[in-house]
């Protein structure tokens, strides 16, 4: 059973923000406006805030957000979470139903400033229900159109950034809005190619430079050696000069590391190295100005590489 606001007396609250780029610009939901009304709020109902915590442009559609993650952490500390909106907290109804499950087991409260409702009663809960599926269902449509854009403009343009994380061995310019090549990595990421195709495994790679890194691990830090990232390397088509964007392929501006031969040499190698029983042919790169991959080649991009949170706009 959840409980309602006047089920038991509530003494420390936990004040809970969170903005997305898009909404601190265009909805008005800043982190300050949120704090002032939720601070206000408290005070009138005599309720002492014991903690703030605040997440600065994440995403109400996943958990991985760290203040989020404190306040759960922290859940000895208060009675109850207090946020302006239910969809401040989430944007998904599953991840909002764990959280209550687990309020309810520490026997805790959720209270939203704007939405009154009773969550000890069955229409109480089907109500905040509906709330948080139309939340989800917003959060959707607004991530389809995004993507969709997005692709447009990929297709569009002859050259320049499709949008992606910053590949090790460069550093991005936010005045001029182009890479900037940092050499001495690289010559690691040629090294780890060559290495590969000489019959090295991963794993090999990673203690051989590790090794050979470990007076410069201010510089280079050690996750960036790790099997993980070696991986990710051998996958990632930046380093052949090929730009992507999920599904569509085009050349980039940017001066290759290793030759598009080489680069499909080593994916050929990998899918002949995987344990896996999944049979497809690997993902090679086209001599074409640009290319779209189709729907079967589109499942020969590995997870790794796939994962939609890869192409996050550096900006």
């Amino acid at each position: 059973m959840l409980y309602s606001i006047d089920a038991f007396k509530i003494n420390k609250v936990a004040l809970y923000c969170r903005v997305s780029t898009d909404e601190q610009a265009n909805e008005g939901f800043s982190l300050e406006s949120q704090l002032e009304r939720l601070r206000s709020f408290c005070i009138a109902r005599e309720w002492n805030v014991i903690a703030e915590y605040v997440d600065g442009g994440y995403s109400g559609r996943n958990i991985r957000r760290p203040e989020y993650k404190k306040m759960l952490d922290e859940i000895e500390k208060w009675d109850a979470i207090v946020v302006i909106k239910m969809d401040r907290i989430h944007r998904n109804r599953l991840n909002f139903i764990e959280m209550m499950n687990d309020l309810q087991n520490y026997n805790k409260q959720f209270i939203s400033m704007t939405e009154s409702l009773d969550t000890s009663t069955a229409m109480g809960r089907f109500v905040m229900g509906i709330i948080q599926d139309i939340a989800q269902l917003e959060s959707e449509q607004i991530g389809e159109r995004v993507f969709a854009g997005q692709l447009q403009k990929a297709k569009k343009e002859e050259s320049g950034f499709m949008g992606h994380r910053v590949p090790f061995g460069y550093r991005w310019n936010s005045n001029n809005k182009s890479f900037v090549e940092v050499p001495e990595e690289l010559e690691i990421i040629k090294r780890i190619f060559q290495m590969y195709i000489d019959r090295f495994s991963m794993r090999q790679i990673s203690k051989i430079l590790k090794n050979e890194n470990k007076d410069k691990i201010h510089l280079i830090p050690e996750k960036k050696l790790s099997n993980t990232s070696i991986r990710y390397y051998l996958h990632n088509c930046f380093y052949a000069g090929v730009e992507r964007w999920c599904h569509f392929f085009k050349k980039s501006d940017i001066k290759p590391v290793i030759s598009v031969e080489m680069f499909n040499n080593v994916q050929r190698k990998l899918r002949n190295n995987c344990h896996s029983h999944r049979n497809y042919d690997p993902m090679l790169l086209k001599n074409m100005p640009s290319f779209k991959l189709g729907d079967e080649e589109r499942q020969s991009i590995p997870i790794i590489n796939r994962a939609k949170h890869n192409f996050a706009y550096q900006g």
